[in-house]
C-alpha cells in the first residue's frame, strides 16, 4: 500500500478546502492559539493542557476542549502510516508560533519523516498578504507544488524558538531575527513578537496604539467597524476576532463612544503623543509563553525588552 503525506493545516478552514480540493492523505487540524496564554514545552503531556485549559477559561472565558486536540495529536502517533508531514501555516505570528510548537512535537515524539512547508503571504499582484484559506484553487495547489522541504537547521531552530518562548527571556529570540533559514516571514515575526510587550514610554503595545491610530485618522461607526480596520491593520500579527475585541475591550478608557461612534479623548492623545505610562491603567495583562508582558518593556531606544521597574507603576 502506497504511504500518504500527513497534512497539518492551521485550522478547520483551511482543512475544510483542502479535503473540498481532494488533496490526498490524512489531516490533522491544529485548533490552538499558542501566541497568548502561558505555554509548557511538552506539548503532548498533561501539563500543557492544564495550562492552556487554565488560560483560555481565565482570559476568554471559554472551555478548551482538550478531548478534540488530543484526539487530533494521535495521528502523529501513527507516523509509520506516512510518507512525509506537510505544515500548512500563514506569514503571521499566530501561525508561526503554531508553528514551531507543531514542529517541536514531531521532534518530541521522536518522528522522522521528511517534512514539508506550505507558507503563504505575499503574492504577485496583490498588495496585501494573503492567507492560504485566501488563496484560489490553483495558487493553493501552486503553493503545495512549490513546498519546501524543512532541513535539519530548520527543524534545530524551531525547537530552540519553541524553548524560548516557553521560557523567561524573550531577548534571546533577538540574534534569530538575523538568521537566515526556510521561514521566510520568521524575522518579521519575532520583531512583532518583541514589540507586543508594552512600550517603555506609554505603556502600549503596537497594536493597542495601531487602534488608537485607526480611531484617530478613521470615522469609526462602532465596535464592529473598528474591528474591520483593526483585522486588516494588524500588520503580521494575525489575530483573530476574539483577540483583537480583547485588546479593543481594554482601551475603552481612551475612547468616547456616543451614537456618532468612537473618538479619542485627552487620554487617548496623551497616549500616542508618549505623554504618560498607561499599563496600569489598561491592566491588559497576557502571559506569551513562558512570560507576562507586566514584567517586561519594549524599548524602541535599545531595540529590546527591559525588564519592568515594579515601582514605576
Amino acid at each position: 500500500m502506497n504511504k500518504q503525506p500527513l497534512h497539518i493545516t492551521n485550522g478547520s478552514s483551511l482543512t475544510k478546502y483542502l479535503l473540498e480540493l481532494e488533496f490526498s492523505g490524512d489531516i490533522l487540524t491544529w485548533e490552538e492559539m499558542l501566541c497568548e496564554g502561558s505555554t509548557f514545552v511538552d506539548i503532548d503531556s498533561e501539563a500543557f493542557f492544564k495550562t492552556r485549559k487554565a488560560f483560555f477559561a481565565s482570559f476568554y472565558q471559554l472551555e478548551l476542549d482538550v478531548y478534540a486536540f488530543k484526539d487530533e495529536l494521535k495521528k502523529l502517533n501513527h507516523s509509520e502510516d506516512y510518507s512525509e508531514i506537510v505544515l500548512w501555516f500563514e506569514y503571521d505570528l499566530f501561525c508561526h508560533i503554531n508553528m514551531i510548537a507543531v514542529i517541536s512535537l514531531i521532534q518530541q515524539k521522536k518522528i522522522s519523516l521528511p517534512i514539508y512547508l506550505v507558507c503563504s503571504g505575499r503574492i504577485k499582484g496583490n498588495k496585501n498578504l494573503v492567507g492560504l484559506s485566501e488563496l484560489s484553487s490553483s495558487q493553493l495547489i501552486k503553493h503545495y507544488e512549490d513546498r519546501i522541504l524543512l532541513n535539519d537547521d530548520d527543524i534545530k531552530l524551531a525547537v530552540s524558538l519553541w524553548q524560548i518562548y516557553c521560557g523567561i527571556d524573550h531577548n534571546l529570540f533577538k540574534p534569530f531575527i538575523v538568521k537566515s533559514s526556510s521561514f521566510k516571514y520568521l524575522s518579521n515575526c519575532l520583531k512583532a513578537h518583541l514589540e507586543r510587550f508594552p512600550d517603555s514610554k506609554s505603556g502600549l503595545n503596537v497594536l493597542e496604539k495601531n487602534i488608537l491610530e485607526i480611531v484617530k485618522n478613521n470615522t469609526i461607526k462602532s465596535e464592529h467597524h473598528l474591528l474591520g480596520y483593526a483585522l486588516n491593520y494588524q500588520g503580521y500579527y494575525g489575530f483573530g476576532d476574539i483577540q483583537l475585541l480583547r485588546i479593543i475591550d481594554k482601551l475603552s478608557l481612551f475612547f468616547n463612544i456616543d451614537k456618532s461612534g468612537y473618538t479619542l479623548n485627552r487620554k487617548g492623545h496623551e497616549a500616542l503623543l508618549n505623554q504618560h505610562h498607561f499599563y496600569s491603567e489598561i491592566n491588559n495583562k497576557m502571559y506569551y509563553g513562558g512570560v507576562s508582558n507586566a514584567d517586561f518593556q519594549f524599548s524602541k531606544e535599545h531595540n529590546k525588552l527591559i525588564k519592568t521597574n515594579l515601582n514605576a507603576y
